[in-house]
């Protein structure tokens, strides 16, 4: 073995800081030296139990203190896999558990999946596959492959969940506004009562008297003269009460056309941040992400979130990928959209006018093209399309759900409108079972 110099290290130590060995830049390398044993070089069960027994109380502390390469964790999963006792020191359960610690070493070749779960109930994984161990370094570059993909995915996950957040903060300020438009509208279906209340007083001004009234009860001309009660305010005059009242119906009415407005509006928003909800929900990579961020950087409606990160996020996003979903059909190519700027590009941009596009009615998912290249679909290559439109939607959990589709040259994108809204006509609706055709 060939025995080099430091040329550095993560931590500097050396003998005066209580290390046994120095590890310092420009110092000869030690290999480091242990007072454990290799469980390797053990293959008599009496010698593995006269190592470990009466050292420690628990085996998983007894067994990684007393062998390297041995973990804590791996015992303890071992031992749960098992159905052993941590404190079980006898020679029946120890047996079991040393016998099947040496069939997994002898086997380390073939390395399969294994979780480890500490006392904490943090998961920590190994490998996930199967792996035919070529050479020593193999087994390390694989394992380094793993823990790579494992902490890009954290990454991910992180990433999508703070947007996630974000968005469900939106979700929310629309939903409130939503609920007071609707309360708003609810009192102004009660306009006509005070129109009627106006009229009805100023008709009667010659009749009454009395000017300091609580309520009166006048003739409903237009309810066969039913006497209908009046609440009035006695600090003002009956003729300013009936002034009062014209007001109030003036108000709800003008009330009533802006609040009818917001409502088509907020419901819209509403509508939009959901679709990004579903986008986000079924990302698959960081790439997806970007491409959202993207877009909701963008919008209006997140402007305040965003206002301070769009000029260097659209140029960090240039790379995102808009490209669909591609699947073979018999012998039909069918493209699938990923999220709402994908959507778009797909419907817009790559589909020919005289193809087929899909999308469930009135829920949220992507939207599919049928590349018909002047070939005519049967009846089951269209309902295949309309099951994949279904798989990828928010209803994909459904048994039965209505698909539409029509031409691509009856679908129109409105001035204006946000991404991944389309409008359409001349389509038709087929009622069917979502069906994830990208595993067959």
């Amino acid at each position: 073995m060939i025995i080099g110099f430091i040329i550095d290290s993560l931590r500097h130590l050396d003998i005066t800081s209580n290390s046994n060995r120095d590890i310092m830049p420009a110092r000869k390398y030690i290999f480091p030296i242990s007072t454990k044993q290799s469980l390797l070089k053990i293959d008599n069960f009496e010698v593995f139990s006269n190592v470990i027994v009466n050292k420690f109380s628990k085996i998983d502390i007894a067994i990684s203190n007393s062998f390297t390469g041995i973990s804590m964790a791996f015992i303890q999963q071992r031992l749960k896999t098992l159905n052993l006792s941590n404190q079980d020191f006898s020679n029946k359960s120890l047996k079991i558990l040393f016998y099947d610690i040496k069939s997994l070493l002898n086997n380390i070749n073939v390395l399969t999946c294994m979780q480890f779960i500490n006392e904490k109930n943090k998961k920590d994984f190994t490998i996930c596959d199967t792996f035919e161990k070529q050479s020593n370094l193999d087994v390390n570059f694989f394992i380094d492959d793993f823990y790579f993909n494992k902490v890009k995915n954290e990454l991910f996950i992180s990433y999508r969940n703070s947007i996630l957040k974000l968005i469900a903060s939106y979700l929310n300020k629309y939903k409130f506004r939503l609920k007071s438009i609707d309360k708003k509208l609810l009192e102004c279906k009660n306009k006509e009562k005070y129109q009627l209340y106006g009229e009805l007083i100023t008709s009667n001004l010659y009749k009454i008297k009395d000017i300091n009234l609580d309520a009166i009860s006048l003739e409903n001309y237009y309810d066969n003269n039913n006497l209908i009660d009046i609440p009035l305010d006695k600090k003002y005059s009956i003729s300013t009460n009936a002034k009062r009242y014209f007001k109030k119906y003036n108000k709800l009415k003008n009330a009533l056309a802006i609040c009818t407005k917001q409502k088509i509006d907020t419901e819209g928003e509403l509508n939009y941040i959901e679709s990004i909800i579903y986008e986000l929900e079924n990302s698959k990579d960081i790439s997806d992400i970007n491409t959202i961020y993207l877009e909701i950087s963008e919008n209006d409606i997140f402007k305040n979130s965003f206002k301070h990160k769009r000029t260097k996020q659209k140029a960090n996003s240039k790379t995102s990928s808009l490209d669909p979903i591609e699947v073979d059909i018999d012998g039909f190519t069918v493209l699938i959209g990923k999220n709402n700027i994908g959507n778009d590009h797909l419907t817009t941009k790559i589909a020919s006018k005289n193809d087929l596009w899909f999308h469930t009615k009135d829920i949220h998912g992507s939207h599919i093209i049928l590349k018909l290249d002047n070939k005519t679909p049967n009846d089951n290559i269209i309902k295949k399309c309309a099951q994949i439109a279904a798989f990828h939607s928010k209803a994909k959990l459904s048994s039965n759900v209505p698909v539409d589709y029509c031409y691509v040259k009856y679908v129109k994108k409105p001035n204006k409108s946000k991404p991944g809204m389309v409008i359409y006509t001349h389509n038709k609706t087929l009622y069917v079972e979502p069906l994830n055709y990208l595993n067959m």
